[in-house]
């Protein structure tokens, strides 16, 4: 298998998708939206980005198998797997708010071995196999020198549909409110994953996530040389749907400021 044809490929394939996406929100409507859940919204473009991009990445490697957040395919197999996200940030989409993305991952066995995340509104292109470094449109790319979480700007996500936690995570906002330069939410995980890949934020982390919303965000976090954990300083981030991602400089305390707050199941 050759990684970095497989990876020129796959970024033509989230290059379409987001285009589509692009164009489908020009004349994007409320009442095209549906509700898989409470606040878990999904749209035909949703669908029809992941019916596109399953397509596409079968015909590139036709021996893996996929998970999806659409369900267009789903089935897992003991070597290869692809981890899609079609649109990560649809509540954004919907209300046209600029700032969603599409997220591919490739999984070889347990270990993600390729992630392409297209942060479709500023046309960034953020890409990254094992072993090889972490890209944005073409130019490499590394994790800020911050030095201490005084001087960190840490991005997160809120729950909007599991709230039994809550109150552990105000805990740790307020916490960090006191001693970063502050937080800022913007509503992909994948494109939160990426803006500590390239520096612009130092730190991110959230909880109640799902495989798709960072496996591509974290093997190009890895590359850029940053930290990723789950929220016991373990490696259960891409299944665990729990996420800490920073330089090394600001891990530790992120992981302690949320240690402090965050109390086992």
């Amino acid at each position: 298998m050759d990684l970095k044809e497989i990876l020129s490929k796959t970024i033509d394939v989230a290059k379409q998708a987001g285009g589509f996406i692009r164009r489908e929100r020009h004349n994007f409507d409320l009442q095209d939206v549906e509700h898989k859940g409470f606040n878990d919204m999904v749209s035909y473009v949703d669908k029809e980005a992941e019916k596109m991009i399953v397509s596409c990445l079968t015909k590139i490697l036709p021996e893996a198998g996929f998970i999806t957040e659409e369900g267009t395919k789903n089935f897992q197999k003991e070597k290869y797997n692809w981890i899609v996200d079609p649109l990560d940030g649809t509540t954004n989409f919907v209300h046209g708010i600029p700032v969603f993305s599409v997220s591919i991952a490739l999984q070889k066995e347990e270990e993600v071995i390729l992630g392409v995340v297209y942060e479709v509104n500023r046309s960034e292109c953020f890409y990254a196999t094992k072993g090889g470094g972490a890209f944005c449109n073409d130019t490499p790319i590394r994790v800020s020198g911050a030095e201490n979480l005084g001087d960190s700007l840490i991005a997160t996500g809120f729950p909007y549909n599991n709230f039994e936690k809550v109150d552990d995570y105000l805990d740790i906002l307020k916490s960090l409110m006191k001693q970063t330069h502050g937080l800022r939410r913007l509503g992909s995980a994948a494109v939160d994953l990426c803006y500590v890949a390239c520096g612009r934020v130092d730190g991110y982390f959230e909880y109640n996530l799902n495989s798709y919303d960072v496996a591509g965000g974290a093997i190009i976090v890895q590359e850029a040389g940053g930290k990723v954990t789950d929220f016991k300083n373990g490696q259960d981030y891409i299944f665990g749907r729990e996420i800490i991602a920073s330089n090394p400089h600001v891990f530790k305390g992120l992981y302690q400021e949320i240690n402090k707050a965050w109390k086992p199941k």
